[in-house]
């Protein structure tokens, strides 16, 4: 369809379209969406994990991102003094087997400037340290001298010093586990971590790690960022990706096995389809723990031998299937099994409640994959006949040839295109394994640019045609979910952040319109008017812990006002003016975005609905999304049956 991008609002509301529409919330016509409908999509893409939702602070922590050989690339680590002062390099000296690299510091002065010389570690562009903050460092040690060295916070210029402590009389003749405290007696959006020190000698550095101590219940996730996934509500937590877990090669990728246990002992991965180091501190069970967290159902998404450039022969991919029965028993195993006790080992006991798999991710296409996939497939039925299993190949346009529970389907496109593609299920089968649509977005750069209104208002209603279909579509979850504003590998995204801001785009508004959708009832619309192929809409009926409402939600995709007839038939209850209510999602251009500057400028607005009844009237913005929600009365049988 032809698509204008103009200006929004006033010329065209003297040109105002008609519609009606018409709900039918009648009990035998109603039916229950799946509790599960709409969730999240984490993939370690822009910095989503590290530096992003995981809160270490410290880039590079165990000196390894240079990869095993020595002298290593220790980016972002820098040196405070020059040459004549002091010397740093890397050796293979580490107490830890499986990240061996050590940064060794020869401090060569014998009367250093004032302030010592030493290193200092930026963060990710910059660490976010807070006045009246607590921060726990922990760093490994060794030195066959006496050691006066000071960790510090300080401002990136060096100068403004925000917390420090000293570390002196301490046998360090072997590698020592050193925790500290550091509380910051002053606010600066840019610091760094500097280790320093006035005495000649040689000082060894592992494993240094800086949290704050407020993460979310202490377990490690950015306070901010995790209150606004809990805003979506999500019913499911589909991770650690994506192509994240492919790799470009499969010595690249995500192997769930070493990002388990202390997190000191974690080699550590580099992600070559992003092109970034990760110290897997986001780890498997850190994702499980996260699900939890939110009260989502965890997806673990896992390599089936197979990445963007090489693939394990079927004849030989039984090692592979081992090793996700093992990460199967690590989630769901007793506290005393092999791998559960190593779960209960990092403090839950508890089994997770992971019910669902993706055996592999966009691998289709991929020769050994069908062979592969069956493989895995009929190990996991085996072994826990409950799991559902998810295949990478679309069945929307025909059959599969393999047993799934779900398959998956991936749309990023334009605007228009999606808009469309809002009838997409109505054309396809409902027989057979049931739709996971795992990652869609509109993501052509004119359209979406780094998150538009336009791009929110299609995939809203595209939401609403799965709403309609979700006896077929069971799972429906955006991609992707983050980006560090410093590392815009991939462009739009649901959340905005840099190291002490964060930010909704558009397309993170639009699901808040959604989040009652799962486990609630949807009944039949009908549109009427010749400007109907610019709208869409849905309707749907929940509760929250006082109140029923029926939810009317209808997107303008036009250029022009609509002036619409609301008919709602059938609620066996009246409608309780004084608690309806009417939101907006508009802007005065399509291609309107939020930033740091304005983080607000495209954000639902929420009035009351003073006019709220079974026959009402309303005018749809130009290019908007309108949801009316109309307070019931009493409860119905339908909505006490939910």
């Amino acid at each position: 369809m032809a698509l204008t991008i103009c200006k929004c609002q006033a010329a065209e509301l003297d040109m105002a379209q008609t519609a009606a529409l018409e709900v039918d919330a009648s009990w035998n016509l109603s039916r229950k969406i799946p509790d599960t409908l709409f969730g999240l999509f984490f993939e370690e893409i822009n910095h989503a994990g590290a530096g992003g939702i995981w809160a270490e602070l410290v880039s590079n922590r165990g000196f390894e991102a240079g990869g095993p050989h020595t002298p290593s690339n220790i980016d972002p680590w820098s040196i405070i003094g020059d040459e004549s002062s002091i010397y740093v390099t890397t050796d293979c000296s580490s107490c830890f087997s499986q990240n061996i690299v050590a940064l060794r510091m020869e401090i060569l002065c014998d009367n250093c400037p004032a302030g010592g010389v030493g290193i200092y570690n930026p963060g990710f562009w910059g660490m976010n340290i807070e006045e009246g903050k607590a921060y726990n460092l922990v760093m490994y040690i060794r030195s066959l001298e006496s050691v006066e060295l000071t960790a510090s916070l300080t401002c990136s210029d060096g100068l403004q010093n925000l917390a420090s402590v000293s570390i002196h009389g301490i046998d360090l003749s072997n590698w020592t586990k050193i925790e500290l405290q550091l509380l910051a007696e002053g606010t600066c959006r840019t610091s760094r971590l500097e280790l320093t020190s006035m005495k000649k000698g040689i000082i060894w550095f592992d494993q240094v790690s800086l949290m704050p101590s407020d993460t979310y219940k202490g377990h490690g996730f950015r306070k901010e960022l995790l209150y606004m996934l809990l805003e979506l509500r999500p019913q499911f937590l589909r991770f650690p990706g994506g192509c994240f877990v492919e790799g470009d090669w499969l010595r690249n990728a995500f192997r769930w096995r070493e990002t388990i246990g202390p997190w000191e002992q974690r080699p550590g991965h580099f992600g070559d389809v992003w092109n970034y180091w990760t110290d897997d501190g986001l780890g498997y069970y850190e994702f499980l723990q996260l699900s939890e967290d939110l009260g989502a159902a965890p997806i673990w998404v896992f390599n089936v031998g197979i990445s963007h450039h090489d693939e394990v022969d079927t004849t030989i991919i039984e090692p592979f299937v081992k090793d996700v029965l093992d990460s199967l028993e690590f989630a769901r195993g007793s506290a005393e099994s092999t791998w559960g006790s190593v779960r209960a080992a990092m403090g839950h006991p508890e089994r997770f409640p992971l019910k669902y798999v993706a055996i592999g991710n966009e691998d289709c296409d991929k020769g050994f994959y069908r062979g592969n996939y069956l493989k895995f497939y009929d190990a996991i039925r085996k072994a826990y006949p409950d799991i559902q299993m998810i295949s990478n190949c679309d069945g929307s346009s025909r059959p599969l040839d393999h047993p799934a529970d779900l398959y998956d389907f991936h749309v990023y496109t334009s605007a228009a295109n999606l808009f469309i593609m809002k009838n997409k299920f109505d054309r396809t089968s409902h027989i057979g394994p049931k739709v996971f649509v795992s990652e869609y977005a509109v993501n052509e750069q004119r359209d979406a640019g780094k998150g538009s209104l336009l791009a929110s208002l299609a995939e809203a209603a595209f939401l609403t045609g799965l709403e309609k279909n979700s006896d077929l579509v069971q799972m429906a979850s955006y991609a992707p979910l983050f980006v560090n504003d410093n590392d815009r590998t991939w462009n739009p995204d649901a959340i905005v952040f840099n190291s002490w801001q964060q930010y909704g785009t558009p397309s993170y508004w639009m699901q808040t319109y959604f989040r009652e959708s799962s486990g609630s009832v949807i009944h039949p619309i009908t549109i009427g008017s010749s400007y109907s192929d610019s709208l869409a809409a849905s309707a749907i009926t929940w509760k929250d812990t006082h109140d029923i409402f029926l939810r009317i939600k209808i997107v303008n995709f036009g250029p022009n006002a609509v002036n619409l007839t609301i008919s709602s038939r059938g609620l066996q209850a009246g409608v309780n003016t004084a608690k309806s209510t009417v939101t907006v999602l508009t802007s005065g251009n399509l291609l309107d975005e939020n930033s740091f500057a304005e983080p607000n400028k495209v954000v639902p607005v929420k009035s009351e609905l003073p006019d709220a009844s079974e026959e009402m009237e309303a005018v749809l913005a130009p290019y908007s999304f309108t949801s009316f929600d109309l307070a019931l009365d009493q409860y119905s049988k339908l909505v006490a049956e939910m």
